[in-house]
């Protein structure tokens, strides 16, 4: 290829790496945006919203977090029917869509909570409005199923949200969050935490530290590398490709993780990832927890998960960790989704660090 060639390849794949599409259902994407948005951090007083945009709630677990979190001061508004059941789905798509974006266009509320995974946001990714929710940034964590909503409003709004614990699990549990993901779900979303004791501003950013009772990723391929931070539980990436909400992998961190996937299903996924030319455009891989991937009773698969993963990444020439705790399991990282992010990858171990703040800290 000529040099004025090679040019116009290289604009041309900065274009597509840079484009967010804000409109509420069709397929083309503009040329340019201005970037990833941030919403404001939480602080004793706000408004959270308990939603159900996927299966339905335990009230039992949901009342504790609602509990917990109004110990610490914060407000908590949910709808009267927060517990309705349709089937496996927390209500109707329509209601569960509605709800959404009552959640994102109520001036009263700061930060929206799912509550729960389970299934269902990819039935209703179609009927949300982007450009109702990049004008009205807000807080919105979650993982399992609630990837569905990460990956579009990442694409659609351009915002950034949070992969972390869900209410009913950790701060609805009976002995609440595990001590690291308490420190890493706070760290991200309190604006308390991005300020010391004199109320200066600290440094952008954190690295991950891991104590003595959390282990430490491993490194798979050694390297370092920066982009900002995509994914979530794979079954949903993968799920949502060839649709206007499917990831974008180009200069990107990846990261992701399951439940109950058995070693050929991931093996699928990545497979699908690898015929979009997703992988090969990857700056570098964070894998988490893959938990439960082989069912009791039967015969144990030929290749184990992490086999897999090496015939997939092991000769991409990026940086790729393995058992970063993140996902299904009780030590359940909060990662900002849209954010810059940096991963360095030694035969001694590893770094992740996020680069930047990922909340808007000024008015």
């Amino acid at each position: 290829m000529n040099q004025p060639a090679r040019v116009a390849n290289m604009f041309a794949r900065l274009v597509l790496s840079t484009t967010v599409c804000f409109c509420g259902g069709c397929h083309a994407l503009p040329a340019w945006t201005t970037g990833p948005i941030k919403p404001a951090p939480l602080e004793p007083g706000d408004t959270i919203m308990f939603i159900a945009p996927a299966g339905e709630l335990n009230e039992k677990r949901m009342t504790l977090a609602k509990q917990r979190l109004e110990d610490m001061g914060f407000v908590i508004k949910q709808r009267d029917d927060l517990f309705r059941k349709h089937g496996y789905l927390a209500g109707p798509d329509e209601v569960r869509a509605e709800e959404i974006m009552a959640a994102f266009e109520d001036p009263e509320v700061d930060a929206i909570f799912p509550g729960t995974g389970g299934y269902g946001t990819t039935r209703i990714l179609d009927m949300l409005d982007y450009r109702s929710i990049r004008r009205h940034p807000k807080m919105l964590i979650g993982f399992s199923d609630i990837t569905g909503l990460h990956l579009a409003i990442n694409r659609r709004a351009g915002l950034v949200t949070f992969h972390s614990p869900n209410p009913q699990y950790g701060l609805g549990s009976e002995g609440n969050f595990s001590e690291f993901s308490a420190t890493y779900f706070w760290r991200a979303l309190l604006k308390s935490s991005y300020f010391d004791e004199d109320g200066e501003r600290l440094a952008p950013g954190w690295t991950y530290a891991f104590p003595e009772d959390v282990p430490a990723p491993k490194t798979l391929a050694t390297g370092k590398a920066r982009g900002r931070l995509v994914g979530g539980n794979f079954s949903l990436v993968a799920a949502t490709m060839g649709t206007p909400y499917e990831i974008q992998t180009r200069g990107k961190i990846l990261f992701v993780e399951d439940v109950r996937e058995a070693p050929y299903r991931i093996d699928r996924f990545l497979s699908t990832m690898r015929l979009a030319g997703k992988l090969e455009e990857l700056n570098g891989v964070i894998l988490g927890k893959f938990t439960r991937t082989e069912k009791e009773g039967e015969d144990p698969s030929p290749f184990s998960v992490n086999e897999v993963f090496e015939q997939y990444f092991a000769d991409l020439g990026i940086p790729v960790i393995y058992d970063f705790p993140v996902g299904h399991y009780k030590f359940n990282a909060t990662l900002p989704i849209g954010a810059v992010v940096e991963l360095e990858a030694t035969e001694d171990g590893s770094r992740v660090t996020v680069l930047e703040d990922p909340v808007k800290l000024e008015k």
